[in-house]
């Protein structure tokens, strides 16, 4: 049964001051586009008001159509060459310590965007050297010679999503496969042993108990470090309903198991999302071999 009442614990501030409103310009200026807005990410405005964003290259049209999602899809026209500098630059202006960057899905480019991903890497390193560069990654279908790519260009972390357990793949994501994904990060793990390697899930799809600690599990078969957990959020009625609400002490509970089970770091609580304190845990202390 989908639930339909909000907890109380889900409620966020609505966006909207100097530093939000500032950093809204600055993107629009740069001609650049966020996840945070395209995702309608429902902690854009504490992320923004502390000068936190989410860099999404290659566009804002995805190939894809996973279930969950509310970035658009289609087919995209864009392919910006330009756009790794641009980003940097956004980069150097914000006085960033942590870059995020992510991409819409790129099935339609014969290495999935991993060049652009790479210059983008690339450019905040030369224009914002102290500046650590995390990259949320599609699958590439399962390319080793793209994820390659973007691992010889050494980003701090390297971050890859399951987004839910195995039995539920295909009603939320079904153009992307589980154990692909698990690939990716064992290649990404295997490719830079020092790198730290990244994952998240989303709960409330319908998803039992076990299968959430066995999906854990099977991230830390592969050597991931950090692992994020948070709510599943219906961003409108065309997408998934919400099968269940968990609380912040469930989540609580999680992120100990995932202590346990060797995670350096677990960031579990109702509004994380892929990138939610991402500084902090680049600034984590490897470990979780």
């Amino acid at each position: 049964m989908a639930h339909s009442v909000r907890p109380e614990w889900l409620r966020v501030t609505a966006p909207g001051g100097v530093n939000y409103r500032d950093l809204k310009r600055l993107v629009s200026s740069h001609h650049l586009h966020t996840v945070c807005e395209s995702a309608r990410c429902p902690n854009i405005g504490e992320c923004w008001e502390r000068r936190t964003a989410t860099f999404m290259i290659l566009g804002n049209t995805c190939t894809r159509n996973c279930a969950f999602c509310a970035v658009p899809t289609g087919r995209p026209t864009e392919y910006d060459t330009e756009e790794p500098e641009r980003v940097a630059a956004a980069v150097v202006r914000l006085g960033l310590r942590h870059a995020v960057i992510t991409s819409v899905t790129r099935d339609d480019l014969a290495d999935g965007g991993a060049s652009i991903f790479a210059a983008t890497i690339q450019a905040i390193r030369r224009q914002a050297p102290r500046c650590s560069v995390e990259v949320l990654i599609p699958d590439f279908k399962g390319s080793r010679e793209a994820l390659q790519v973007v691992m010889d260009a050494r980003p701090t972390i390297l971050n890859h999503n399951l987004e839910t357990v195995a039995s539920l793949q295909r009603s939320v994501r079904p153009q992307a496969d589980y154990q692909r994904s698990l690939a990716v990060l064992r290649m990404a793990r295997e490719m830079a042993p020092d790198a730290l390697t990244k994952s998240g899930i989303m709960l409330g799809l319908g998803e039992e108990w076990d299968e959430i600690l066995e999906t854990m599990a099977d991230l830390r078969s592969v050597e991931c470090n950090i692992l994020t957990l948070g709510q599943y959020l219906r961003p409108s009625l065309d997408h998934l309903p919400i099968r269940r609400y968990y609380t912040p002490e469930e989540f609580e509970t999680l992120r100990e198991k995932g202590l346990a089970m060797g995670f350096t770091h677990v960031e579990a609580a109702p509004l994380v999302r892929s990138s939610y304190h991402a500084a902090e845990q680049a600034e984590a202390p490897l470990g979780g071999r």
